[in-house]
């Protein structure tokens, strides 16, 4: 049994479907409202499951008693867990052969948690990874079958890390449930030295603070991009940002303060300064940085985030 949630789970889903395993059902999370209509959706994974004709759960919780009935008669040897969305309770947990094994998009024992791709862009990692692991009742604190390693390019943002990260992850969770199905693979406790956590980021957390340096406004831009997204205010009103450039050597100028130059529109940070490229004034499209100025028109000293 598959469980999973997002696109990224459904690059998983696809290899093991190309596989030697056969997947019996999937779990996901029940259909909820999205988009701009807030019209209610099947999840990524759900879709690619109706249209493999794979029976799919989605129970509100997986500690439900019907859930639970459901997955004892299905006699699964294994549930793999990309991105599921839901704690797993250890009632669930005891009841496949081979337990739960999940992927998580870090080098375990670091960025432990909701959102390890995006926190390892903002601390400014140059290699990151996916681990395969069996899960427990801790957060991602069981032992690890196998681990692909991945460097983090200067520009990469978590969408394109993660887009990468989901190709190489889903190769290695095949490989480790061929290698728990054929008996050769044991999983290794992971190292009690390096834990770090990664919380879930919500959207006040993508705020940019401009008195950050500039290098470190770059890291967090791309952390959050392309969800919940990075965004500032100008002129009371909240305006979305994309990647960022960040300038060491740019004009003096104070953090957040704006300045259009005949290099592009740029940014004042506490060290440094960044050259915005694209932005969405709210309830607007998305512009080019130097479009956007040119209706703006900022005053000199004036100042984003204000």
């Amino acid at each position: 049994m598959f469980a999973g949630t997002p696109a990224p789970a459904v690059v998983a889903l696809e290899a093991l479907l190309d596989s030697r395993h056969e997947v019996v059902a999937v779990l996901t999370r029940p259909d909820a409202p999205a988009g701009r209509g807030r019209r209610t959706s099947r999840s990524p994974v759900a879709e690619r499951a109706d249209a493999a004709g794979i029976p799919v759960l989605t129970p509100r919780s997986p500690r439900e008693p019907e859930f639970l009935d459901q997955l004892r008669a299905l006699e699964v040897d294994c549930a793999p867990v990309v991105a599921y969305g839901a704690l797993v309770p250890p009632e669930a947990l005891a009841v496949p052969r081979h337990g739960w094994v999940n992927l998580h998009f870090s080098l375990l024992p670091a960025w432990r948690g909701a959102a390890p791709v995006q926190h390892a862009i903002m601390a400014g990692d140059e290699v990151t990874g996916a681990a395969t692991f069996q899960l427990e009742a801790g957060l991602d604190t069981g032992p690890v079958f196998g681990v692909v390693t991945e460097p983090v390019g200067p520009t990469d943002t978590a969408g394109d890390l993660l887009g990468r990260l989901a190709v190489s992850g889903a190769r290695l969770l095949v490989a480790t449930l061929d290698g728990i199905a054929d008996g050769s693979l044991r999983p290794q406790p992971q190292p009690a030295e390096g834990v770090s956590l990664a919380p879930r980021i919500e959207t006040a957390d993508a705020r940019v603070d401009w008195a950050l340096p500039a290098h470190v406004v770059d890291r967090r831009v791309r952390g959050v991009t392309p969800a919940p997204g990075a965004w500032t205010t100008w002129r009371g009103a909240r305006l979305r940002l994309g990647p960022v450039e960040p300038l060491p050597d740019a004009p003096d100028l104070a953090p957040g303060e704006v300045s259009v130059a005949p290099t592009g529109v740029l940014v004042g940070t506490g060290r440094g300064a960044v050259r915005l490229r694209e932005v969405q004034p709210a309830g607007k499209r998305v512009l080019p940085a130097a479009d956007w100025a040119r209706g703006a028109r900022p005053a000199p000293g004036e100042r984003l985030g204000g």
